[in-house]
């Protein structure tokens, strides 16, 4: 369970956005598997997979709400009596965000406004929103709209801080096995018997698993005094590397970049955020740019050279090891 400073969580309530979506669904197996919350709640649109999630996890802990953050008075009920709030609700993919950005906007950033609003108005004590590398100098209506809620994240603190609600962000790369990843892609590819389709293999990018996911979020649950932006150190790879460990010997066929911008290198502290930060607790943390509330991290300052970008990152995955890592990639 959580070892939250000054919380026990173990007669708490638990909410997760998004619950039945890969992080959700890996959040509640964790929070059942070890000592459980008196409430565990999922809440998200889907009551189809809400439905094959109780069959899966009879727990009595574990309850769904059917609901929308884009619908704040929803949100408001929810969250009452909620010790934690994990928001991982979200709009993710690159191209259908070019194509579609207003659903983005009411989702990523209107629908992250939303659980803020709903949190202090509910009295949550804690609430964790989950970001993306994508939000670092964004390239993409996606990223764009990442960057803006971690900014709403941050600085909502100013408004729900004096009122007992902590905000905190937990920024991460790309998690393996996540729904509609390219591993699943790849997957169906090499079931049918197809060469595996690769933008640029040249392209790289910050991989962690679900389980290490979920093992951030629940450090930056236990750990946030509010405001931070919480980074942890993470490997990359090439994707033509990946396309390797999952298909040895195998030559795929290269489409090009997707529409919508894609970055060829992904970012985790860009330069101003580097001045900002401090290691702490075995990872980087993000200070507000302007801070109101509460006091700063403890932490050693970083040096102003630190550069933390996927090509440029001396922990490298090896091929073998990424093999190991897609056994423990969940199916779609």
């Amino acid at each position: 369970m959580i070892d939250s400073a000054g919380m026990d969580l173990a007669d708490a309530s638990i909410l997760v956005t998004g619950g039945t979506g890969s992080f959700g669904t890996a959040f509640v197996e964790r929070m059942l598997a070890c000592d459980p919350p008196r409430r565990l709640v999922v809440l998200s649109r889907d009551e189809a997979k809400q439905a094959a999630m109780a069959a899966r996890y009879p727990s009595p802990p574990l309850r769904f709400f059917l609901g929308d953050v884009r619908d704040y008075s929803r949100l408001v009920e929810a969250f009452q009596g909620c010790a934690v709030v994990v928001h991982a609700a979200a709009l993710k993919r690159v191209d259908q965000g070019c194509y579609n950005p207003d659903e983005l906007l009411k989702t990523n950033v209107l629908g992250t406004r939303n659980v803020l609003r709903a949190a202090v108005t509910a009295g949550v004590p804690r609430v964790l929103v989950l970001s993306s590398d994508k939000a670092v100098e964004p390239h993409n209506v996606y990223g764009v709209s990442k960057a803006m809620a971690e900014a709403l994240a941050v600085q909502w603190n100013a408004y729900s801080y004096p009122q007992g609600t902590m905000v905190a962000v937990l920024r991460y790369g790309n998690v393996l096995g996540s729904r509609g990843s390219v591993v699943h892609l790849w997957r169906d590819q090499c079931a049918a018997g197809v060469p595996l389709t690769l933008t640029d293999p040249r392209m790289t990018r910050f991989w962690l698993t679900l389980p290490q996911a979920v093992s951030y979020a629940m450090q930056a649950i236990a750990t946030m005094a509010g405001g931070e932006i919480f980074v942890p150190v993470m490997p990359s790879m090439t994707l033509g590397e990946l396309a390797e460990a999952m298909v040895p010997r195998q030559a795929p066929r290269i489409t090009g970049r997707r529409a919508g911008g894609e970055k060829d290198h992904e970012t985790l502290l860009n330069a101003d955020e580097v001045r900002r930060a401090v290691w702490a607790n075995g990872w980087y943390v993000i200070e507000p740019a302007v801070r109101s509330w509460g006091k700063p991290v403890a932490g050693r300052p970083l040096a102003a050279t630190v550069i933390y970008r996927s090509d440029q990152n001396p922990w490298r995955v090896t091929v073998d090891e990424m093999r190991a890592l897609l056994e423990t990639a969940p199916p779609p």
